[in-house]
């Protein structure tokens, strides 16, 4: 008996362990998005089925190690002004610097599924999440500086720099087996794009004057999606 045909029991939960591939995209052409990261987002989800076939999904988790890598091709910018760098020579760097962001959040997901099959009594059900809106709160920031000659770091701290909130829309679909009565395993593909902007501001020296560039930076996740239901 599939729990989407038991009239009696509309709602369902369970938990998710999926590998992510992130990467960050900047609006400003002198600040070129590269090495994407490998990450994890772990959480409990739940569902609600409002009729045979469409639910309410929400849950919370925890997003590992998303951002990406920012090659600046500034002559010389302040990316990282507002945190409290493990050196001064790191406050200003100069061009080809690669800026590796490091990210953790706890998230807040929620948003509409559709779930359906050959028959009711199918094992097998096919799922579409769209559209899945995902709040984040950071918990932890991290950066590292490569690609210069003396300026290069690791584990730098730089939480002021990276916007403390975000919002992000999403899709994803898949596949899923009803292994027994209530307890499901599913998997399949996600894809979310932030649409708040991730990063601080930076100070870049542009036809040798100083300028405060109000750059937009966002986070893209494509996840492998692996969870159980009960």
């Amino acid at each position: 008996m599939s729990l989407v045909s038991a009239q009696d029991n509309k709602f369902r939960y369970g938990f998710q362990a999926s590998p992510t591939w992130s990467w960050l995209q900047s609006e400003d052409k002198k600040l070129e998005g590269t090495d994407p990261n490998w990450g994890l987002k772990l959480g409990v989800t739940g569902e609600y089925f409002f009729s045979p076939t469409f639910a309410f999904i929400g849950g919370l988790g925890f997003g590992f190690n998303q951002g990406g890598t920012i090659i600046s091709n500034y002559d010389k910018a302040v990316h990282w002004g507002d945190s409290d760098l493990s050196s001064n020579s790191l406050d200003t760097l100069s061009r080809g610097a690669q800026l590796h962001y490091r990210l953790n959040y706890v998230e807040i997901p929620f948003g509409f599924k559709a779930r359906f099959g050959t028959n009711e009594d199918s094992r097998i059900k096919f799922w579409l999440e769209a559209p899945v809106f995902t709040l984040g709160f950071l918990t932890k920031a991290l950066g590292d500086i490569r690609g210069t000659n003396n300026q290069n770091s690791e584990d730098e701290v730089i939480r002021d720099d990276v916007k403390g909130l975000s919002l992000a829309w999403g899709l994803g679909g898949g596949i899923e087996y009803e292994i027994a009565t209530h307890t499901t395993v599913y998997t399949g593909l996600s894809f979310q794009r932030q649409f708040t902007d991730a990063t601080g501001d930076s100070s870049v020296l542009d036809q040798n004057a100083w300028k405060k560039k109000d750059s937009k930076t966002y986070a893209g996740i494509l996840s492998l999606r692996l969870g159980l239901f009960f």
